[in-house]
């Protein structure tokens, strides 16, 4: 081999070594749909990351970063009731990391902006579809997208969001009795204070785009029987904070346990409360009722472990044989 010939091959060598070394990064945008819906957009990126604060967060994203090439697959977040497309932003950041474009939605009516229909829960599912749709049709970055391979993640309401979405029939007519046996349970103080009208039948809502759901903490979930999830046949993965002081077991996350017909990837977290399944916050003093975990309960090493979790089994169920 000549010096020329050799010393190619070397910077060659070098070149890709260092290519394959860098880490891949987080894009990250908050758009607004022609609805008038607010939608932060996490995906696969290259560039350097800056520290931004995202809602009570600060993670390190490429703010404007260009689309990635390819196609991805989509992962769509619900948040809980009161939240924001921020409220899972680290989830957000690791699953893009590891090469799927997340879009968390703000649900209309549903935020700490507005609140003003936070019981009308059946508006959220449809939501969530419209985010998909969004996604794939309309976001500038569609092309990057695979419409074949599409998850959801949802926490406390999102959860019960995800679930409907997913095929999920509640019967909420369950709630009369719920309450009347637990009457400070917080799904319970929301409905006396948002008096709503009963809805039935559930309407029909199954996006049959959403090939697997991850869970946590899921409200209303004693609204759910056996044949009111017997149409949720995807894989799930479900968690239970098991100090959860919002929704206590067991009627939200053991009761969905329960009445799947398959049995669900299910995770217990000792010592957690239900908002430790939140992002970690930047400043805990600012809101401490959603910030501040029990002592003893390191939510930073928790959520490493949970969004290497989350990440896993999306890999496992959109990822697989791609």
């Amino acid at each position: 081999m000549t010096l020329r010939l050799f010393l190619a091959s070397f910077f060659l060598s070098v070149s890709t070594l260092s290519a394959s070394a860098q880490v891949q990064q987080a894009g990250f945008e908050r758009r607004i749909t022609a609805e008038g819906v607010e939608v932060g957009i996490l995906y696969p990126a290259s560039g350097t990351p800056v520290r931004q604060r995202v809602g009570l967060a600060e993670q390190d994203v490429v703010p404007g970063a260009s689309l990635p090439g390819g196609r991805h697959p989509l992962i769509v977040l619900s948040h809980g009731t009161g939240g924001d497309f921020a409220g899972h932003v680290d989830t957000a950041v690791a699953l893009a990391r590891a090469g799927f474009v997340v879009a968390a939605l703000t649900h209309p009516g549903d935020n700490w902006r507005d609140s003003r229909r936070a019981t009308q829960i059946e508006q959220r599912p449809p939501a969530l579809s419209a985010t998909i749709t969004y996604m794939l049709r309309d976001w500038p970055g569609h092309a990057a997208v695979d419409p074949d391979h599409v998850g959801a993640f949802g926490f406390s309401a999102g959860g019960f969001t995800v679930l409907a979405a997913a095929g999920g029939r509640p019967d909420l007519g369950r709630l009369g009795e719920h309450c009347r046996q637990h009457p400070t349970f917080f799904d319970c103080m929301l409905v006396k204070s948002q008096p709503r009208a009963a809805v039935a039948p559930w309407p029909a809502m199954q996006d049959s785009r959403i090939k697997a759901i991850v869970v946590a903490a899921p409200a209303l979930g004693f609204a759910f029987d056996r044949s009111g999830l017997a149409d949720v046949t995807i894989p799930v993965q479900l968690w239970r904070a098991d100090a959860d002081e919002i929704l206590p077991a067991p009627a939200y996350a053991d009761a969905v346990r329960a009445a799947l017909p398959h049995a669900p990837e299910f995770h217990t977290v000792a010592g957690a409360g239900h908002f430790d399944f939140l992002t970690p916050c930047a400043d805990p003093a600012r809101m401490p009722q959603l910030c501040r975990s029990a002592p003893g309960f390191d939510r930073t090493a928790f959520h490493r472990a949970f969004d290497g979790e989350v990440v896993r089994f999306f890999r496992a169920k959109l990822m697989a044989g791609r």
